[in-house]
């Protein structure tokens, strides 16, 4: 849906609709009546990616219709945060009339915190300079005031990235009673939706209430669920391939104070090789996989879902939560899945409203 035809009265519909057809599509794997878990209706995203429009004097954001494939003015939206609507008017104000900032800008991203801080990235069909570096840091002194937290500016060109202070955010994020600290880096994977993001932590936490012994974390991320969880098991070993993102983590993890989370830089398929002996890592020299008793294992894997080696290697878990962006890959895991484990519990995420698109989660496990 464009952002310029969003009708917040429309909300509840578009939810109950998604929850019908997921219900239906799962429904060969669980009768169970789905936690939902609903979305603000507006200002709920913490993420925004526009394209820039050069139209004479004027200069603008744009975004394109997923129908018409036809571009449309964008100079609010509405499913952005307050702060990202605020400092889209502002920056506009400040770029105009200045070219050296405007000169072939091509893109701009925001990433925003419940925090208050904010990361803006603006992308080009040029090469920066020191008189960009210049005019860049003129920007962020004059935009400072309109967040609550602190504004960071990157510059991005083919082969060339240029971060005036710092290239991440830090969020606060309210999970039940507590509150973590997490280093959100530039261009890295992050929730979009926080708040839901909030109530999908606070769901996975009561659902493996009772579980015991380690628990197995494959992609991790920056420690999103690594970090909450570790509150119910002994042990978390985690594991991600993304540098960036295992660096966040070990930050978080620090920040926290968490002391039974290690997170091991490798791919699921790497992860599975060495459990299964069959090919030694470097990586693991300090770690020995067969002190750790891991009865639960957490998957959130990209779109997807979880390949061949991984998906038989995680159905020898006791406990299973799953957690997909893609209702279809996770219904076609879950048709290797229930062969060996039976649906417990069954969420619905409204990360994405007035998309198609919804995130799921189940918690499975080992049948007797």
């Amino acid at each position: 849906m464009r952002a310029d035809q969003i009708n917040s009265a429309d909300y509840a519909q578009q939810l109950q609709d998604k929850v019908t057809r997921i219900c239906s599509q799962f429904s060969a794997y669980t009768s169970l009546a789905p936690d939902v878990f609903e979305s603000a209706p507006l200002h709920y995203r913490q993420r925004a990616e526009f394209r820039v429009w050069h139209d004479g004097d004027d200069l603008y954001h744009i975004m394109f219709d997923a129908q018409t494939k036809q571009k449309y003015r964008v100079d609010q939206y509405p499913v952005a945060d307050k702060a990202i609507n605020r400092m889209m008017a502002a920056l506009m104000e400040q770029l105009i009339p200045n070219p050296v900032l405007r000169s072939k800008l091509f893109q701009i991203d925001y990433l925003s915190t419940l925090s208050g801080d904010m990361l803006i990235t603006l992308i080009y069909h040029r090469q920066l300079d020191d008189e960009w570096i210049d005019a860049a840091n003129i920007l962020k002194r004059t935009l400072s005031n309109l967040v609550e937290g602190q504004l960071h500016i990157i510059g991005r060109a083919r082969k060339q990235i240029i971060t005036l202070d710092r290239n991440y955010v830090l969020e606060r994020l309210p999970v039940n009673d507590k509150v973590y600290e997490f280093k959100q880096i530039e261009n890295s994977f992050t929730q979009p939706n926080a708040e839901v993001n909030s109530k999908m932590i606070a769901w996975a936490l009561e659902v493996t209430q009772g579980c015991k012994g380690d628990l197995l974390e494959l992609y991790c991320g920056l420690g999103n669920f690594s970090l909450p969880l570790a509150q119910n098991f002994d042990r978390v070993l985690a594991t991600e391939i993304s540098k960036p993102s295992v660096a966040a983590a070990h930050y978080n993890i620090q920040q926290n104070g968490i002391g039974n989370v290690t997170i091991l830089r490798m791919s699921s398929e790497e992860f599975t090789q060495a459990m299964r002996k069959e090919k030694q890592f470097s990586r693991l020299k300090d770690i020995n996989l067969d002190d750790y008793q891991c009865n639960t294992v957490l998957v959130d894997p990209p779109r997807a879902g979880l390949d061949d080696d991984t998906l038989k290697m995680v159905s020898e878990y006791e406990a299973i939560v799953y957690i997909s962006c893609n209702p279809d890959t996770l219904a076609d895991n879950l048709a290797s899945l229930s062969n060996t484990h039976e649906v417990k519990r069954f969420a619905l995420f409204d990360q994405f409203p007035y998309t198609h698109h919804i995130e799921t989660g189940v918690f499975l496990t080992k049948k007797p």
